[in-house]
């Protein structure tokens, strides 16, 4: 059990990252989040198909989890910043 866990949480790694890497212009995320995007990815990947073209389409949806995360998430995050800094 521990062992799954532990590989799950190195392949989710490997999935974010390279969903980063496929994801056009700049994603200021930290490693956590990464690995927290893969492990979401390969989760879901693993519960509609197995194997090599489960590992690609947990790809696939990193990139569309990094995408949303730097369409919704990060300019929320950029705007309080400021709003702290400044206010």
């Amino acid at each position: 059990m521990i062992l799954h866990i532990i590989g799950l949480i190195l392949i989710g790694l490997l999935v974010g990252a390279l969903g980063r890497l496929f994801h056009r212009g700049q994603d200021p995320m930290g490693l956590l989040m990464t690995i927290a995007i893969g492990v979401a990815s390969v989760l879901i990947a693993g519960l509609l198909i197995g194997g090599l073209l489960g590992f690609i389409l947990a790809i696939v949806i990193g990139v569309a989890l990094v995408a949303l995360w730097s369409r919704f998430v990060e300019p929320r995050r950029k705007s309080r910043l400021r709003r702290v800094l400044h206010g």
